[in-house]
């Protein structure tokens, strides 16, 4: 199972504000009167209606939501900065897409001159610092998945600059805790895995990585707006950093049968039902996902193809019917073509297995090809580009 990237663990890092998500209806949470747009119980009560169905990828329901609240809050950067969150998310299953990279970071922009004229005018506004650390902060995720580090360094730190000054709102600090649990445990994890960004990290304060894992399952459990984003980043830690698959597997279920037409979650699910073992629950999973790219359902496409089509390839592989397990290894290299992740480790392992199968069905003129492949496209420390090399000088290729 691949883990977390340099570049999108450093995000984690610089991402300092939740979004908006619930489990139940908003009327039906006791929340004090509050000078705050963000906190007044009937706007509430909307978002959610229209965040659900952002997370849903009901992108049209949403959007459409989103610009009746910017038509009557016209100078208040939560309608604008919701926009944003749903651009986010039609960029978050195939992050190296970059066709809403500007729209995004636009949209970003807006939120930070709405809030900022709101400091302006009141220097003590928490929620207008609240806003500004999370427009920074997923510019500074955006930034440091297209590897800008010098920018995503400077909306780092501003993001962190100005979670600190919205601190101090009792009725905001449990929707802040999301923020101080990313950043206690990535700026400890970075170094220790990524040495080389020691001085990078250095910039920000010291964190506490124990510290962090807490608060964030804190938030997964009890935050109102960012439960769902803390459930997103939490299945990500349990499935890789923390060794704890079958807890990342319950989160995932719980966010497929909650948002059934999103294709991260969804293809998150199948992926941590394959990882414990459940590999029929995976590939019936997987075969719905497959179908979806074909309807072309939004959202749905070359990226998700490629898990999809492996761990399908996988099930037939182990159940020995090399012909179908072949016809899905090589779907899995086609979508992972499209996508240009020959570098991913579902492509170079549909290589291997290809190459093996090739072997045994005594064509190695083949089988060499496939082996050559997975050496032309692995880093040569790579494990795939080791057992290539391995294959090869054993089966004299």
């Amino acid at each position: 199972m691949r883990t977390l990237t340099i570049v999108f663990s450093f995000s984690f890092l610089l991402w300092a504000i939740p979004t908006f998500g619930q489990d139940e209806p908003l009327d039906k949470v006791g929340v004090a009167e509050s000078p705050y747009l963000l906190l007044d119980k009937g706007l509430q009560f909307r978002i959610t209606e229209y965040v659900n169905a952002l997370y849903n990828f009901d992108f049209e329901s949403a959007e459409r939501g989103f610009r009746v609240l910017q038509y009557q809050y016209p100078d208040h950067p939560l309608p604008y900065f919701l926009k944003g969150l749903s651009t986010w998310w039609k960029i978050a299953p195939d992050m190296e897409n970059k066709r809403y990279d500007d729209y995004f970071m636009d949209e970003m922009d807006v939120v930070i001159d709405k809030a900022k004229k709101m400091i302006d005018e009141d220097p003590g506004n928490k929620e207008a610092a609240f806003f500004l650390a999370g427009a920074y902060g997923f510019q500074g995720r955006l930034l440091s998945e297209r590897k800008s580090w010098t920018r995503a360094t400077f909306a780092g730190k501003n993001a962190l600059k100005y979670l600190d000054l919205s601190r101090g709102e009792e009725e905001l600090n449990p929707e802040l805790l999301l923020g101080d649990a990313l950043f206690n445990y990535f700026s400890v994890w970075i170094p220790e895995n990524y040495p080389i960004l020691k001085p990078v990290v250095a910039l920000f304060p010291k964190g506490d990585k124990e510290l962090g894992l807490k608060q964030l399952e804190e938030v997964a459990q009890n935050a109102f707006y960012s439960r769902v984003e803390a459930q997103y980043f939490l299945f990500r830690l349990y499935a890789s950093e923390e060794k704890q698959p079958y807890k990342a597997l319950a989160i995932t279920d719980y966010l497929h049968q909650k948002f059934p037409n999103n294709p991260y979650f969804h293809r998150s699910y199948a992926r941590h039902l394959y990882t414990v073992g459940r590999i029929t629950e995976s590939k019936e999973l997987s075969e719905e996902i497959l179908k979806r790219i074909e309807e072309k359902w939004t959202g749905y496409e070359s990226n998700s193809g490629r898990y999809a089509a492996f761990y399908i390839a996988q099930y037939y592989d182990r159940v020995n019917d090399k012909s179908q397990a072949k016809n899905y290894y090589l779907k899995t290299l086609s979508y992972g073509e499209e996508s240009e992740s020959q570098e991913s480790g579902y492509y170079l392992y549909a290589l291997i297995a290809l190459g093996k199968i090739a072997n045994e069905d005594n064509n190695k003129a083949q089988a060499k090809e496939y082996f050559t492949k997975v050496k032309k496209y692995a880093k040569r420390k790579h494990p795939a580009h080791r057992e290539a090399r391995d294959y090869i000088k054993k089966n004299k290729l």
